[in-house]
C-alpha cells in the first residue's frame, strides 16, 4: 500500500499501512532544514537524534530557560518537542517540508523533571491528512511524562505525468 502524497510505501511500524524503512530524508538534511526553516526548533536547543519512514527520535536538553516554577519543564517547551518531533516523522514518510500542523493535542500525564526529555513519535496514517503521536519520556521517570496526538495537512506532490 502506498500513500498518496509521496508514492511510497507506509511506515515501518505500522504493518498494516504496508511499512517501508527508509526515510525520505536523512537525519543530516532534516537538521539542515530546521536550522533553514525553522529556527524555533534550534532555538530550543531540540535535537534530532533519528528519523525513520514514519518515525522520530528528538531530545529537547535540559536548560534553564525551559523551566517554570517547581522544577519542572514548561509546558510549551514539551508541546515546541512533540511538534517538532512529529514534523520530522512526516517529512521523514513523505518528504514535504511543508506539511504544516493541523492540530495538535496533549495530554500531560505527569510532572516532566528539568531533564533531557526524548520524543518519540510515529505516524498512525499517511496521506494528505496525517495522523501521528508522540510519547515523551525522561530517563528515570516510570511511562510517559506526556502524550500528544496530532494531523498534518500535507501538500500533494505535483503529478508528473500531467501534461503541461
Amino acid at each position: 500500500m502506498t500513500d498518496r502524497t509521496s508514492g511510497r510505501a507506509a511506515p515501518e511500524h505500522a504493518a498494516s499501512l504496508g511499512a517501508s524503512s527508509s526515510a525520505c530524508m536523512t537525519t543530516a538534511d532534516f537538521r539542515a532544514l530546521l536550522e533553514r526553516d525553522h529556527p524555533f526548533a534550534t532555538g530550543l536547543g531540540i535535537e534530532i537524534v533519528e528519523i525513520g519512514y514514519g518515525t522520530a527520535h528528538a531530545v529537547l536538553p535540559a536548560q534553564p530557560a525551559h523551566r517554570r516554577l517547581g522544577d519542572i519543564v514548561a509546558g510549551p517547551m514539551l508541546m515546541g518537542l512533540a511538534d517538532v518531533a512529529l514534523y520530522a516523522a512526516v517529512v521523514g514518510a513523505t518528504g514535504q517540508a511543508h506539511a504544516v500542523t493541523a492540530t495538535l493535542t496533549i495530554n500531560f500525564l505527569q510532572k516532566c523533571p528539568a531533564r533531557d526529555v526524548h520524543a518519540h513519535a510515529r505516524l498512525l496514517k499517511v496521506g494528505r491528512s496525517t495522523m501521528g503521536e508522540v510519547a515523551l519520556h525522561v530517563d528515570g521517570v516510570e511511562g510517559p511524562v506526556a502524550h500528544i496526538v496530532s494531523t498534518w495537512a500535507v501538500p500533494a506532490l505535483p503529478d508528473r505525468n500531467a501534461a503541461g
